[in-house]
């Protein structure tokens, strides 16, 4: 051993430790948000096409003009194990109170109006998507606020992880919610698992649940990242804490990649 590096290397071990808690800790100060992830399922007759002109050309740029930002547009990546065709839009706000304000003003933005008619003239029989479903999440203390880093948007190789862990009663998930709370978040930093947002769900067809994204550079660094945090030590501690046994009854997992003008 060299030992004249030795210090250096310990130095370097804590300074990487501080600076996951660090990060951890600037978000659990901020103030909580809340995020719709609104999923168009597309069917077997759906229009891929027309849902993305629709989000790229009046729904994102009518969003942007009050204020509401970053906006994520991402469909499935060729990773997803998924049979059904989707497309998912993560719109974060301030306050639920918002969220009432900014449906109300589409309603009066004749711009937005006038981008999507196209698509709001479509004759029933002629749908461009099956259904919508949509849940509303709230930013948890171990991440409150949606964090897009800034290169993230510049590389292109970039795929993202939407995981929602659903659990069988509201105290079960409310436990996985202290999980999470209690440890989890360092872990994926330290694993390299950088997450958009993490909230637990207000409304939605699955809750009680939580529901988080996560970026990597690419899918390689996706998987390794995953392999770390199974291994990581100080998972093998929190996942054998008694009271968090059982918490998630049901995992869905979604491999998603992002449109061209997706803020995320």
């Amino acid at each position: 051993m060299n030992v004249s590096r030795f210090p250096l290397v310990v130095a370097l071990a804590a300074l990487s430790v501080f600076a996951v808690g660090s990060k951890a800790q600037a978000q659990s100060d901020a103030k909580q948000q809340y995020v719709e992830v609104r999923t168009y399922h597309l069917g077997e007759n759906g229009d891929a096409k027309a849902v993305d002109q629709y989000l790229s050309m009046a729904l994102l740029p009518a969003l942007n003009r009050q204020g509401i930002r970053p906006v994520g547009v991402f469909t499935q990546a060729p990773a997803d194990k998924n049979e059904q065709k989707i497309v998912v839009v993560t719109i974060p706000y301030d306050s639920a109170d918002q969220m009432t304000k900014v449906a109300m003003e589409l309603q009066g933005d004749k711009r937005y109006q006038a981008d999507a008619e196209s698509y709001l003239n479509r004759e029933p029989r002629d749908a461009p998507f099956a259904r919508i479903s949509s849940e509303l999440l709230v930013g948890m203390k171990c991440w409150p606020e949606v964090t897009v880093e800034k290169n993230v948007l510049e590389n292109k190789d970039r795929v993202y992880e939407l995981r929602l862990y659903e659990s069988a009663n509201e105290r079960r998930g409310n436990l996985k919610v202290e999980m999470f709370n209690n440890g989890e978040v360092p872990i994926f930093l330290d694993c390299g698992i950088t997450p958009i947002f993490i909230g637990q769900a207000l409304i939605g067809p699955q809750t009680p649940n939580l529901t988080y994204l996560t970026v990597y550079p690419n899918e390689e660094a996706r998987g390794k990242a995953w392999d770390a945090f199974r291994v990581h030590p100080d998972w093998q501690v929190l996942k054998k804490v008694a009271k968090y046994k059982g918490t998630v009854s049901k995992i869905d997992l979604f491999v998603l990649q992002p449109a061209a003008y997706s803020q995320m």
